[in-house]
């Protein structure tokens, strides 16, 4: 959930800032790009040049920097950040942001934030304790903002109890968490299908088709980045998901075909993007088929169509979106599809239009719903389409 999303860190004078090392080389790690903001008392416990080393981005510890001349810009580092996280953030700063005390950088940039805002105090048992500390902890709150709670251990002082600063690898989960149940298909499960299947003729020789899986990827993906837990039924394909997928390879239309009808009945949204073989061979011979004179004839029979089958069997609550890759005609097949299978969405793309079809990066398409309402799209990368099916997707559970 982290990837890609630009994270603002504010380090505070703190024993425990030391773990904000740990905690950029999780977030980095995590895919997200991570800027750092650094108080005066917090470089006195950790080093600038530490942090921008792990975070690969410059530090900024105040307004201006005299020997430069570079003025660091608040206002264009609060909007530039999706998330903002002070960790660990001491008894003096969390004042400062109850009270709106602005007299440096860190809270110049607090005060300027659009994002959501997340501290993970550190100090002392009395320190936590005490009845200022828990006042500010509630009127921050009540702004909106987020507290990570302290841990209870030995502390610097010898003491044991709570004000321990969350470990890293916990605030990574933390912020994951969060992030992942304020995304729109959170608590939805997905079933997405992607890439040809290969119908063996021999040994060595097979029927198949020219899909990529590229499209069918990058729906499974844009499901998962916008909170979806989704498992994707891949057959022969070099692709790779770029998000938490849990993926099931599988061959033959028979070997999907199993898998779907399996997984279907615990799924919330299932998107059918394979290009599913419609006829295998009759028989399989056991040997390769050697090369003889005159011609060769291949009997072939019918698959199951895995789509028809699901929409009979599909609830209500069910939403179930199928593909149409047509030559002619295209609107009236894709329509037919709609009804027949009893789909929730169909998209359409033709082979007709340049930009669309197997092994390239973009797709053109057209979306028909069940009122037959026709949404039609421009030539886009298959990662934009694949984001242009979610959203049709929300309009449905709206």
């Amino acid at each position: 959930m982290l990837k890609d999303k630009n994270i603002l860190l504010g380090v505070c004078g703190s024993i425990a800032a030391y773990k904000s090392a740990f905690l950029v080389r999780l977030l980095v790690k995590s895919g997200a790009n991570v800027k750092v903001v650094l108080t005066a008392d917090g470089a006195n416990f950790i080093t600038p040049l530490t942090l921008a080393t792990l975070s690969k981005n410059p530090v900024y510890t105040q307004y201006f920097e005299e020997e430069t001349g570079v003025w660091s810009n608040h206002v264009e580092l609060g909007l530039w950040a999706d998330l903002m996280i002070i960790a660990p953030i001491s008894a003096n700063t969390l004042a400062k942001l109850a009270t709106g005390i602005c007299d440096n950088l860190l809270t110049a940039v607090y005060l300027s934030a659009k994002c959501p805002v997340y501290v993970a105090p550190a100090m002392d048992l009395d320190m936590w304790k005490h009845e200022t500390t828990q006042h500010n902890i509630t009127k921050i709150t009540s702004y909106g903002n987020t507290v990570i709670a302290p841990s209870s251990g030995e502390l610097a002082s010898g003491l044991y109890g709570e004000g321990r600063m969350a470990e890293p690898e916990e605030i990574v989960s933390y912020l994951s968490d969060a992030l992942l149940k304020g995304m729109p298909f959170y608590g939805k499960k997905a079933m997405v299908t992607a890439g040809p299947t290969y119908e063996a003729i021999d040994p060595v020789r097979f029927i198949g088709n020219h899909s990529s899986g590229k499209m069918g990827f990058a729906i499974a993906d844009a499901l998962a980045r916008l909170g979806a837990e989704v498992t994707l039924i891949a057959g022969p394909t070099a692709q790779r998901s770029k998000q938490n997928v849990t993926r099931i390879d599988v061959v033959s239309a028979s070997d999907m075909f199993n898998s779907c009808t399996a997984l279907f009945p615990q799924t919330d949204i299932t998107v059918m993007c394979a290009a599913v073989a419609d006829y295998r061979p009759t028989t399989v011979e056991q040997q390769k088929i050697k090369k003889q004179e005159g011609e060769f004839t291949l009997v072939l029979e019918k698959t199951v169509d895995i789509l028809a089958s699901l929409g009979r069997n599909k609830s209500a609550e069910q939403i179930l979106v199928g593909f149409a890759l047509e030559t002619n005609d295209e609107e009236n097949y894709a329509k037919g599809k709609l009804e027949k299978k009893n789909l929730d969405l169909v998209v359409l793309n033709s082979l007709n239009d340049k930009g669309a079809g197997f092994k390239s990066d973009t797709n053109k398409i057209t979306i028909f719903n069940r009122a037959l309402e026709k949404t039609i799209f421009e030539v886009k990368s298959k990662t934009d389409v694949a984001q242009d099916i979610c959203e049709a997707i929300l309009k449905i559970i709206k």
